[in-house]
């Protein structure tokens, strides 16, 4: 695509540059993420194109989870082992804003690409790690992935049903979560940076990301020795709160955990009685008879099927739903009046839906430009504009192997 065809980025983040070093899930999410508000991010992959061409499925030949992780970013192919190419992420440095990297702790400092040798070339950056147990500590070089980062963090261990092994939710959970925090990481340091003019290391660890969400876990230990386990559908001490079946082989989850929405239900049920129980008449105390609520409710929404009670619930102001398929999602109005689900322009297959920016700011919204696409894309106009490079050393690097240029 030319310069003169590539749509203009607009957002909060326009007029930042970020290269993006990292591979996979957590990296390139949050690279997408800060691409989505206005950021130029330019996403060095190996010759043979990002681990997370791989993963997901394919249409025609295309990576369609690449379409969407890869959006609004220029894409550039070239072997990092090589010090020609570690030579072009050195220039490339000295026009950017932020660099984002997973790689293994160390491995960047063997190539001479740390950040004391980077912030040498451009002290204003901002570079953004992430790794599996983060830079420092006993476990730093220990290789992890979002999943190990999760069985670390204790998260895996409260996912899914009691009396089973801990399950897992079926994306890769933890590298977005750690990538989420390291694109605020990001934004904090660039803001930090507008007082001082000096940039700083991130670092984010995936056990770290994950265990964050331990939080209510982690004092009731402390002070009560308490190991939180799995719960199934339910949120422990907080109820109702939990999947009930449908008289027609569904179910439907419902929260109404607070003393209002409670009553709300329990009129909604036809026993406004259950108000007045000493069992079930405030928080904590129905989250001590959880069971015998629970039991009640089933045999209340097992006398009904789920349209039906979706529609009276909701009249009722009561928080209850259906499991949504993918399938539910794209019949359901609300997702495409809110714009979450976009259709992007995509450079072989013309066109491919993908989630809308999240979340929305009402005077300078992220926007959606391009979707990822063949490897190697925009490396020719990258080295040119960015690194310095004419065309006949550009063809030299791609002749020894060094760059792809897809065009």
């Amino acid at each position: 695509m030319k310069e003169s065809e590539r749509p203009a980025a607009f957002g909060p983040l326009a007029g930042y540059r970020v290269l993006e070093l990292g591979s996979t899930v957590a990296g390139p999410f949050c690279g997408r993420l800060m691409a989505d508000f206005g950021a130029e991010v330019i996403k060095v992959e190996p010759m043979e194109g990002d681990a997370v061409r791989t993963m997901g499925k394919r249409y025609e030949g295309e990576s369609l989870y690449a379409a969407s992780i890869l959006r609004n970013k220029s894409l550039v192919a070239l072997d990092l082992r090589s010090p020609e190419g570690r030579d072009i992420v050195r220039q490339l440095v000295r026009q950017c804003d932020v660099l984002v990297e997973n790689f293994r702790p160390g491995a960047l400092e063997k190539w001479e690409l740390g950040y004391e040798e980077l912030s040498e070339i451009n002290p204003r950056l901002v570079m953004v790690r992430i790794s599996g147990f983060g830079q420092t500590g006993p476990y730093r070089e220990r290789p992890g992935y979002g999943v190990i980062g999760e069985a670390v963090g204790g998260l895996r261990h409260v996912t899914g049903d009691p009396d089973r092994p801990p399950t897992r939710a079926a994306v890769s959970l933890t590298d977005y979560f750690t990538g989420l925090y390291a694109a605020y990481g990001a934004v904090m340091a660039l803001l930090e940076r507008q007082s001082t003019g000096k940039g700083q290391c991130v670092d984010a660890a995936l056990y770290e990301c994950a265990f964050s969400f331990m939080e209510p876990h982690i004092p009731a230990y402390e002070k009560l020795g308490y190991i939180a386990n799995r719960a199934g559908s339910r949120l422990p001490d907080s109820t109702p709160n939990n999947l009930y079946p449908t008289r027609d082989g569904s179910h439907i989850h419902i929260t109404a955990m607070g003393e209002a929405v409670f009553r709300r239900l329990a009129a909604a049920m036809g026993r406004p009685e259950l108000m007045e129980q000493p069992e079930y008449a405030s928080a904590r105390a129905r989250s001590e008879h959880h069971e015998d609520l629970d039991r009640l409710i089933s045999e209340w929404t097992a006398a009904h099927d789920l349209s039906d009670l979706e529609l009276l619930l909701q009249k009722a102001a009561v928080p209850a739903t259906r499991i949504y398929t993918m399938a539910d999602i794209f019949a359901d109005g609300h997702f495409k009046d809110r714009q979450m689900l976009v259709e992007v322009p995509h450079e072989a297959l013309q066109q491919v839906t993908m989630a809308g920016v999240v979340p929305k700011l009402s005077r300078t919204p992220g926007q959606l430009r391009q979707a990822g696409g063949s490897v190697g894309r925009d490396t020719r106009r990258i080295l040119t504009e960015l690194a310095g490079l004419d065309a006949a050393s550009v063809q030299r690097l791609q002749e020894s192997g060094i760059v792809n240029c897809a065009s």
